[in-house]
């Protein structure tokens, strides 16, 4: 019985052809991803923003979105969105903070569920004063913070100087195109947005992580290869395995956008958008960003023939004359034995001297 394969055994595309056509690719997208966050800005979810949501199920069986907009316009809080989501019957109201306090906040809701009450059920009422909301906007932005920190320590103690930059670039790249994708597509931004940033952050670290032990082993093998063949060959090597997580995690993930609801909804979104990204950029952004910083074979030769000179001076040990120190221990208190006189070496027999011939008797 065959395996299931998803990508064919020993390919040799060309990956690295690429780079002069992947990188003006990713920097128009990132500055399209920066013009947008700037001039366009995120939609905030209620964590953030404050305010309030209201849930409305239609007891009619259709929600009638033109109607509730004007019902909320007429009852003058402020700027109101109105939204279909799930099925027909389904909307959500929401209105922003109320000057006045948490007092005036719940007067509003009432007003709207007395508006909309004889036509809509309110199957969920959320709140956020202005306090709690800024105590998450800080707590959000300081895990993302510390994550990211926490994975450029990472890989600067675990690879070579020229891996970890690559690295680095890479994680930033997906970050930025994944605010941009939340800024284009006005999906809502809220706490389980910020799980689906750092779960990005993670799985672009596994993918790059993978990629790049593949090329540094495949270096300490093939020494007279190009680096531009080498890091094909590394790429080509871990492309099924590549292939084959990213359409796992994408299967679960389109089964949690079809299935999940509403509420994780952006999270399932982003991940999608993502997962993408990162196998994109551990191939296209980090690894050719090995050759522009000079990575060479004899680079990683010369780190570990260093290493193992390191090594062998700690380890190896000419002992002197004799009476001097032996490179041993005991076992109890790590007390060195002096080495044992050096016996005197026996005289060799003096050599016979070597007859010409017999003496003829005289």
């Amino acid at each position: 019985m065959k395996l299931l394969r998803l990508a064919p055994e020993n390919t040799k595309f060309p990956f690295m052809r690429f780079r002069r056509v992947s990188y003006p690719f990713s920097a128009v997208l990132s500055l399209i991803a920066v013009a947008l966050f700037v001039f366009k800005g995120m939609n905030f979810g209620i964590d953030f923003a404050g305010g309030t949501v209201i849930e409305l199920r239609a007891k009619s069986g259709t929600a009638e979105v033109g109607t509730l907009r004007s019902l909320g316009e007429s009852l003058k809080l402020g700027d109101i969105e109105v939204q279909a989501f799930g099925n027909a019957a389904d909307a959500t109201l929401r209105f922003g903070l109320q000057p006045g306090g948490d007092k005036a906040q719940q007067d509003a809701v009432e007003r709207v569920r007395g508006a909309v009450g004889q036509n809509y059920d309110l199957r969920r009422v959320e709140v956020v004063g202005p306090r709690v909301s800024n105590e998450l906007v800080q707590s959000g932005t300081l895990g993302v913070v510390l994550s990211i920190l926490a994975v450029l320590t990472y890989l600067w103690f675990r690879f070579e100087w020229q891996f970890a930059i690559g690295a680095v670039i890479a994680t930033m790249h997906d970050l930025l195109l994944t605010v941009g994708f939340f800024s284009i597509t006005q999906l809502e931004f809220n706490t389980t947005s910020i799980a689906a940033i750092l779960t990005i952050v993670g799985y672009s670290l596994n993918e790059t992580v993978v990629v790049l032990d593949r090329i540094r082993e495949n270096m300490r093998k093939y020494k007279k290869m190009s680096t531009a063949q080498m890091i094909d060959m590394s790429i080509n090597a871990v492309l099924p395995r590549t292939i084959m997580t990213a359409t796992t995690v994408m299967l679960a993930l389109f089964a949690l956008v079809a299935f999940g609801g509403q509420v994780i909804r952006s999270f399932s979104l982003a991940m999608i958008w993502g997962i993408f990204v990162a196998t994109y950029s551990s191939i296209f952004i980090c690894s050719p960003m090995l050759i522009y910083l000079g990575l060479r074979n004899d680079d990683v030769d010369r780190k570990v023939e260093e290493k193992e000179e390191a090594l062998e001076a700690e380890i190896d040990y000419t002992p002197g004359p004799a009476g001097a120190l032996a490179s041993m221990y005991d076992d109890i208190g790590d007390t060195p034995v002096p080495s044992a006189p050096a016996k005197p070496s026996a005289p060799k027999p003096a050599a016979r001297p070597r007859s010409g011939g017999r003496r003829r008797p005289k």
